[in-house]
């Protein structure tokens, strides 16, 4: 007995084969992060991730002489203040280059700071900071110039003498140079130090971030 108009099934398979080509035309349409900004591909991404894992490497175990020479010799190294501001005034939370900054240094004051720690003339680290940098959340995008804007978080553990820990969490902005005769492949051109809170509340700032 017929209840109602008759139909056909579908060969075996054909609603699983729809499904599937509905589906990769929907991810194929869907903007990605990748093709609304300016991503490097994965391989450059990757040397550049390993790059700021190696810097913060020499850091930690102290190579002064090894990690300057990460820093181009045009380097502009700095850290603008951060101020609170409301919500709609957000995006002027940090002062502007030249004006009120934590520390703004070239590669000339960069090497002074690496010898008073090599000379035990840094006062602030004798004995010297046991430190540990977690770099994560890298983001490479390729500039028109050729280099690269690399963003990452940063959490630095320090420790000093017997009992004195403290730890700091920031986002660096970095413009990083390709150059095959630097000892890592790459130099740091320009680094930009945020700092995620207004107010620094460890005792210094007397290492390298």
């Amino acid at each position: 007995m017929s209840h109602g108009p008759e139909t056909m099934a579908p060969p075996p398979g054909e609603h699983f084969a729809d499904s599937k080509e509905t589906t990769a035309q929907a991810i194929l349409e869907t903007p990605t992060a990748a093709s609304l900004s300016k991503h490097t591909d994965a391989e450059t991404e990757r040397a550049l991730t390993r790059f700021l894992f190696d810097e913060a490497e020499l850091v930690d175990n102290m190579e002064w002489d090894a990690w300057l020479e990460c820093m181009h010799p045009d380097i502009y190294y700095w850290a603008p203040v951060r101020e609170n501001r409301v919500y709609r005034e957000r995006k002027h939370e940090f002062y502007e280059k030249g004006t009120s900054v934590y520390f703004e240094e070239n590669w000339e004051y960069l090497r002074q700071r690496v010898f008073r720690l090599q000379t035990q003339k840094a006062w602030a680290e004798e004995p010297a900071s046991r430190s540990r940098h977690l770099v994560s959340n890298v983001r490479v995008d390729a500039r028109g110039d050729g280099n690269f804007d690399v963003r990452s978080n940063v959490l630095v553990y320090r420790s000093r003498g017997e009992r004195y820990q403290d730890h700091i969490t920031y986002e660096r902005r970095d413009i990083i140079v390709k150059d095959k005769t630097a000892p890592l492949g790459f130099l740091v051109l320009e680094r930009e130090i945020r700092f995620d809170m207004a107010t620094i509340l460890i005792k210094n700032l007397s290492l390298f971030y």
